[in-house]
């Protein structure tokens, strides 16, 4: 399993290069198209859009082969990027956006089918230890793609960018296809309880899985709410160059390369609801500390935060693997994603809007959402053991 251990790495460096390459060239190329900041923040809306339809698009992973459904998802993708070679002026900027949600909806098919794949092609010692790796690798693309895809597109302009991007699917398709089942006996397939109330039943259904999901829904949203407060600290408050913003970005990529590294470990030894609390403390304090006057303790708070988010997801993550019936994988992973990253959608703009009361009452006010959510979970305590699959749940034949 090592090996497919290896591939799943390799598919996240792949796929969260060219993904996060994209999406600032996305904005940046409807910029020079039509002059507008308003339309340029419209590709942001497209990507995110579609993390509503979850629930819904969810059902497809549990009636299609996973491995050949994310092969597909991928080679489509590379088609409708090399569209963007066709962009000529103003009157193509729709292709864009139609690049922009098409990364949206590959990014639910893919997230969720991956969850649902992973428990067929690795060993359950080994979910949480890739989930982490995972988490590093991507996050450290977010740190390296972003220069990658601006240098390119300042080089010579957006078509190039949309040759590389359109690549890189088509290698993670090749990555998927390369991947080996796991060689454990065929069980036959459960029932598959329609409908997405199946789905949202199960998942809320389990203490271990309502509370992970709970606890990385608000840590996110909290992220996106507090984005316009950081600005407003380090502009405003602290009067430093928006420059800045670059360094805390590095920081905080840093703390969620090295926070993804060691998740692993720490979930297996005290399982997913701890691990996830204490990535939402951890996320607390970092919205407090990037309240403070005084410019390397801030840089301290980005640090925390980017180990702190991580966490909570990583344990989401591996909380759904691992407490789902795998004929059922499919539309719970994606409704636990819609649960975590749709209420970022509403989180962003109501921090825009908080912030005119200033940077650091807000920051203030989601640290202390974050702690509220904390303390709701810790009314009912853990058991002091590691998560554990529940025993219906087996494999299913023709799920790889």
């Amino acid at each position: 399993m090592r090996r497919n251990a290896t591939l799943f790495v390799a598919i996240s460096v792949l796929s969260g290069l060219g993904g996060s390459a994209m999406n600032l060239v996305s904005g940046l190329w409807v910029l020079d198209l039509t002059g507008s900041t308003g339309i340029a923040a419209l590709a942001g809306l497209f990507l995110y859009g579609p993390q509503l339809a979850g629930p819904w698009l969810g059902g497809v992973l549990d009636r299609a082969p996973r491995r050949p459904l994310l092969v597909t998802t991928n080679l489509a993708l590379a088609v409708v990027i090399a569209s963007l070679l066709t962009v000529r002026g103003p009157g193509q900027t729709w292709l864009i956006f139609v690049v922009s949600a098409a990364y949206g909806i590959s990014y639910l098919l893919i997230d969720a089918g991956e969850t649902a794949l992973l428990p067929s092609v690795l060993a359950p010692g080994e979910l949480a230890d890739v989930n982490g790796w995972r988490s590093s690798a991507q996050e450290g693309m977010k740190l390296v793609a972003p220069l990658a895809g601006a240098g390119l597109y300042a080089w010579h302009g957006g078509p190039v960018v949309a040759v590389l991007c359109a690549g890189l699917p088509v290698l993670v398709a090749a990555l998927y296809v390369a991947l080996r089942p796991a060689r454990t006996p065929s069980a036959p397939a459960p029932d598959r309880p329609g409908g997405v109330r199946a789905g949202f039943r199960l998942l809320l259904g389990q203490r271990v899985t309502r509370v992970t999901v709970g606890l990385a829904a608000v840590s996110i949203a909290v992220s996106g709410f507090t984005t316009a407060a950081g600005y407003a600290v380090v502009t405003e408050d602290l009067g430093l160059p928006s420059t800045f913003l670059g360094v805390l970005l590095s920081a905080q990529g840093a703390g969620s390369v090295a926070g993804g590294l060691v998740v692993g470990r720490l979930l297996a030894r005290h399982g997913a609801v701890r691990v996830a609390v204490v990535g939402a403390l951890l996320f607390a304090a970092a919205c407090l500390g990037r309240c403070l006057p005084w410019p390397p303790g801030v840089l301290a708070a980005a640090v925390v935060g980017g180990v702190g988010l991580p966490w909570t997801l990583v344990a989401a993550i591996t909380a759904v693997q691992t407490h789902t019936p795998r004929a059922m994988l499919g539309r719970v992973s994606a409704t636990a994603n819609t649960a975590m990253f749709g209420p970022i959608v509403l989180a962003t703009p109501l921090g825009s809007e908080a912030v005119a009361l200033g940077g650091r009452p807000a920051l203030v006010a989601a640290a202390g959402v974050c702690l509220l959510a904390v303390a709701v979970t810790a009314r009912r305590p853990e058991p002091r053991r590691p998560d554990r699959a529940p025993t219906p749940a087996g494999p299913v034949a023709g799920r790889s």
